[in-house]
């Protein structure tokens, strides 16, 4: 199935969306449930800032390559991510999603169970500072990945959660830490900016990690993601 022609960000140079179009069509093509998965989430009103086909398969590759038996997601949307995530699991895994918006959440579920995924992911609702203590407190963890693709305000709280829900070799992907090149000049009126700087002096400074960054480009815009694996 040809994947549908990409919703593009600003400012995207018409051959990012010609190639990622591309890459999506030849190795990362669509099924009913994915498009249906996005079209449902647009219909809902759900903002279209889900990840790109290819950026999907990417992260479903990361999972089956680190052999992910519990998957942590923090910030839902309409279970985009979710969906590519969970289809790395083996049959008896598990794969928790939190979302802060109970509607989003609600179209989340709704994907979900239409992808036949409903038993392996749990769609949890509230804001994630709330809701990370409460799997901790559940030991909940140690998960294999965590992927982190919520408000970026909070992302250096996030990545404190994730290690303390996480185990030697755990795999941490942060999305969206090149804010269309402004890392490098923050604004005082751009608090996500700010806090994805204080992510990188975070990842910087903590011992336990060993991590990196690459810039994207694409139906999404200029922006890119941050990788780090848990030591030992």
């Amino acid at each position: 199935m040809t994947n549908p022609q990409p919703q593009t960000a600003p400012g995207t140079d018409p051959r990012w969306t010609e190639v990622d179009q591309y890459f999506a069509d030849t190795i990362a093509p669509a099924d009913d449930v994915l498009t249906a998965t996005l079209a449902d989430s647009v219909a809902a009103g759900l903002p279209e800032i889900a990840v790109a086909p290819n950026q999907g398969k990417l992260l479903q590759l990361l999972a089956l390559t680190q052999g992910a038996r519990r998957i942590l997601e923090i910030g839902t949307l309409g279970g985009y991510s979710t969906i590519w995530l969970a289809r790395a699991l083996p049959a008896d895994g598990r794969l928790v999603t939190l979302e802060y918006d109970p509607a989003h959440a609600d179209v989340a579920r709704a994907n979900i169970a239409r992808a036949g995924l409903d038993q392996l992911v749990e769609v949890r609702t509230g804001a994630a500072l709330d809701t990370l203590p409460l799997l901790a407190a559940e030991d909940a963890g140690p998960f294999d990945l965590v992927f982190i693709d919520a408000d970026k305000v909070n992302n250096p709280r996030y990545v404190e959660w994730a290690l303390k829900l996480s185990r030697p070799g755990t795999l941490i992907i942060v999305d969206n830490v090149v804010r269309g090149g402004r890392i490098t000049a923050p604004a005082p009126g751009d608090p996500a900016v700010t806090g994805t700087r204080e992510l990188f002096e975070l990842v910087a400074r903590e011992p336990r990690l060993v991590a990196t960054a690459v810039q994207t480009v694409g139906t999404k815009g200029y922006d890119g993601l941050l990788l780090a694996r848990v030591t030992d």
